[in-house]
């Protein structure tokens, strides 16, 4: 029998806790599903208002991953759901608003995904995303150096990014901005990356060419289309280990010497939230997104 607990509130299922999830760990579902309970203060408001897409392994990462977008079935009815445009046609998806939905998507196994855009304003962008991701030999602190000169980059428009780990090999830049589109702010992002290739040759890329790729790290503005999805802050990752995309000071990017620097498990984050805060809280802020140049 599926054991039942009360959360906020609402009834959620739970299945199969003792499953081991992450073998070289031993980190079960147990784990999982607690992971995103106790950090659900940090990671709800990044979720919150916007359709989630799940990465789902639900028998650990070295099973079978698959993206669901649309509402799952037996989703229940007090989970939030929104119509959201598609090219082809609109579809309904999760909103994950509350921490009685976000358990019982963790039940799922999953990664959360979000659009760059709320779902009461499809039509604005309020995120402006760059996805450092290192091509072999290049790694992350690779990625470090160049996230750097997009700070500053960035800075000149009057733009504040906040990085976070992809919780795999790569890096994300966000920055809270308004009053654009996401074609304007894929735009933008793409010219960025191309200004970043042009200062750095020989270390970065901003075509998604793979033969272009390997020792350089590929500066990804595409996640900005309406369409794309990013990891969200806080997630968990289908990977051999626990690894979370976590939210990182300007101080840890600069002083990066090796990629374990920057690599942090699950058990790793209610210490750096109590110790560093919510580093992208001011991503939620309203008063401070920019307007992007022109």
């Amino acid at each position: 029998m599926t054991p039942i607990t009360e959360v906020a509130g609402r009834r959620v299922a739970l299945s199969n806790l003792e499953k081991v999830l992450y073998p070289r760990t031993g980190f079960t579902k147990a784990e999982l599903v607690h992971y995103y309970a106790t950090s659900a203060d940090a990671l709800l408001p990044h979720l919150r208002d916007r359709a989630v897409s799940f990465l789902r392994y639900p028998d650990g990462p070295e099973g079978q991953v698959f993206f669901t977008k649309n509402v799952p079935p037996g989703t229940p009815e007090w989970v939030t759901t929104a119509e959201v445009p598609r090219s082809e046609a609109p579809a309904r998806m999760v909103v994950v608003q509350d921490l009685a939905s976000l358990v019982w998507a963790a039940n799922l196994v999953t990664e959360f995904h979000t659009h760059q855009w709320l779902v009461q304003r499809p039509d604005e962008a309020d995120r402006l995303v760059f996805d450092l991701d290192p091509g072999p030999p290049a790694h992350l602190v690779h990625c470090c150096e160049v996230a750097l000169w997009l700070r500053e980059r960035l800075a000149t428009d009057g733009i504040e990014a906040y990085p976070k780990t992809a919780g795999s090999k790569g890096l994300h830049l966000l920055a809270a901005v308004r009053g654009s589109s996401a074609e304007r702010t894929s735009e933008y992002a793409r010219a960025l990356a191309v200004e970043a290739e042009r200062a750095m040759p020989r270390l970065v890329v901003h075509r998604m060419t793979r033969s272009l790729r390997p020792g350089k790290v590929f500066v990804d503005w595409s996640q900005n289309a309406a369409r794309k999805t990013t990891a969200t802050p806080y997630t968990l990752r289908a990977r051999p280990t626990p690894l979370v995309s976590a939210p990182v000071t300007w101080g840890e990017v600069a002083d990066c010497r090796s990629p374990s620097q920057l690599e942090f498990q699950a058990r790793d984050i209610a210490p750096r939230l109590r110790d560093l805060g919510e580093l992208m809280a001011p991503l939620l802020d309203p008063e401070a997104a920019a307007p992007l140049p022109g």
